[in-house]
């Protein structure tokens, strides 16, 4: 569509040396904020021929808002003070508006999303319908005619090539104007998401972006290329963007089912297979490709079908290349959907067989399960357990497992746990000899218990003994003392 400003809404371009300006008229901008970016000579050539966004196109873009009531780590059952904060996100169709994930954090009763158009002071409430930690993405519903009325949904374009001319158009934190940016794509590969246990496909664009532009699409033509997510660099001039393939997959599985993941995955950690020594090694022929699985976790489909040192060759009938290209095995694997299966053919000591795998749930990483529900927890002798979900991926610290681990995240001082304060932040991995499989769990274990001591066994060989009937009258005080309501929450 042709804007109503005709060639009053051109960019205008000088250059100076090898340094070069963009200067909007305010014609296109109507008051926005367009920011100046540095490239060189040869490079503005192509941005002289680039068309300005569409008008209609910003107005299609909005502002977010998030107020967060915080829970305390270490005491779940109190809130801490609340917190604002905000980015952008965009119409699409049905109705919805596009944003991150993180920019509204959660869809619980103590987080509050509202949004604004541009041009206006009012302020409409807006409901998370969706929301998946693992691609950064989600939904909001804005039940208003008003607001709705002639905004039109942004449509999505593919995967552009090296070098197109992009706009980033968003609200950065400097101000409530609309800003846009201009620069060109400089590589898609896939890279790990902040929130995310494994990698998906990203555009990196050079564009200058601001934190405000979270949520906010980026545009070629008038095509949404995908959604700016995060920014590399102190001088804010390498901008991440979640390309359409992600962001098709995840509306889609929006739609389909009301489960947070939507990416699948295989769990499992391998390496390529380029060199010729160890490709000798594994009788691989010159031809044959694959990559060397090295390590599959036992909450993987493919746990006890697959081995160590197999040789993933093809999913699905199509090859798997050791020299990872532009779509890699990761991103082949995450575009599939949880619980479905897959075909793998493998070389197994010299010879192919093929499997059928069942994939599992992207999860994203522990730190963002509070956003999907209230923190649970379990009081009990002053020691406050809590859970740390399978999906807390830290190879530093804990490893993936099909339980939950549970840990003590804080000792309430009392005489029945005198000697024990510096007991905090361990795992707890059995009561009364019980290996514990999660917060639940260890709840029914302790309030089962008949003995006269309670044991509580912990990582690194640590060791708790409580006399049971005195801990828990202690409790009890322990609430009281502390005006807690209940000993128990879950989530």
């Amino acid at each position: 569509m042709v804007s109503r400003y005709s060639r009053a809404l051109l960019p205008t371009i000088t250059i100076s040396s090898r340094i070069a300006t963009i200067v909007l008229p305010f014609a296109l901008t109507r008051g926005r904020k367009i920011h100046t970016m540095s490239k060189d000579e040869e490079w503005w050539k192509k941005i002289r021929k680039s068309p300005p966004v569409d008008e209609l196109m910003l107005e299609s873009v909005v502002e977010v808002f998030t107020d967060s009531t915080k829970y305390s780590k270490v005491k779940p059952w109190q809130t801490l003070n609340q917190e604002s904060y905000g980015g952008s996100g965009f119409a699409i169709a049905g109705k919805k508006i596009l944003t991150n994930a993180h920019v509204v954090e959660g869809m619980n009763d103590h987080i509050f999303v509202h949004v604004k158009r541009h041009g206006s002071q009012v302020k409409y409430k807006a409901k998370v319908q969706k929301i998946a930690h693992e691609c950064d993405l989600a939904i909001l519903e804005i039940d208003s005619d008003e607001f709705w009325k002639g905004m039109n949904p942004l449509e999505f374009g593919d995967i552009p090539p090296l070098n197109e001319i992009v706009y980033v158009v968003g609200y950065p934190k400097a101000g409530e104007t609309i800003c846009v940016t201009k620069g060109v794509v400089t590589g898609v590969k896939t890279g790990n998401y902040l929130r995310s246990s494994t990698k998906l496909l990203t555009i990196h664009i050079d564009a200058t972006t601001y934190g405000g532009n979270s949520g906010g699409p980026v545009i070629t033509g008038d095509k949404v290329l995908g959604v700016l997510f995060q920014i590399l660099g102190d001088k804010k001039s390498t901008g991440v963007v979640i390309p359409t393939p992600i962001i098709r997959h995840f509306i889609t599985g929006a739609e389909e089912s009301s489960h947070n993941a939507v990416f699948g995955s295989l769990v499992l950690s391998c390496q390529s297979m380029k060199n010729a020594q160890i490709r000798n090694h594994f009788k691989m022929s010159p031809e044959t490709t694959g990559i060397l699985i090295n390590k599959i976790n036992s909450s993987s489909g493919a746990h006890k079908i697959l081995r160590k040192d197999d040789i993933i060759l093809a999913i699905d009938g199509v090859p798997v290349l050791s020299e990872m290209r532009r779509i890699s095995f990761n991103h082949f694997i995450s575009m599939k959907k949880p619980d479905e299966n897959i075909l793998v053919k493998v070389l197994r000591k010299g010879k192919e067989h093929e499997y059928n795998i069942s994939l599992k749930p992207v999860s994203p990483h522990f730190q963002v399960q509070q956003y999907y529900n209230l923190p649970s927890y379990y009081i009990f002798g002053g020691f406050v357990f809590v859970p740390l979900t399978k999906s807390y991926i830290d190879d530093k610290y804990y490893k993936i497992t099909d339980e939950q681990h549970v840990i003590i995240s804080q000792v309430m001082p009392d005489d029945i746990n005198k000697g024990y304060s510096n007991f905090k932040d361990l795992q707890v991995e059995k009561v009364n000899g019980v290996k514990v499989k999660n917060l639940k769990h260890l709840r029914e274990l302790i309030e089962g218990c008949f003995s006269k001591d309670l044991r509580l066994d912990l990582e690194n060989d640590k060791l708790r003994v409580l006399n049971y009937e005195s801990a828990k009258k202690a409790t009890f005080e322990i609430l009281e003392r502390h005006n807690i309501k209940s000993a128990w929450a879950s989530e």
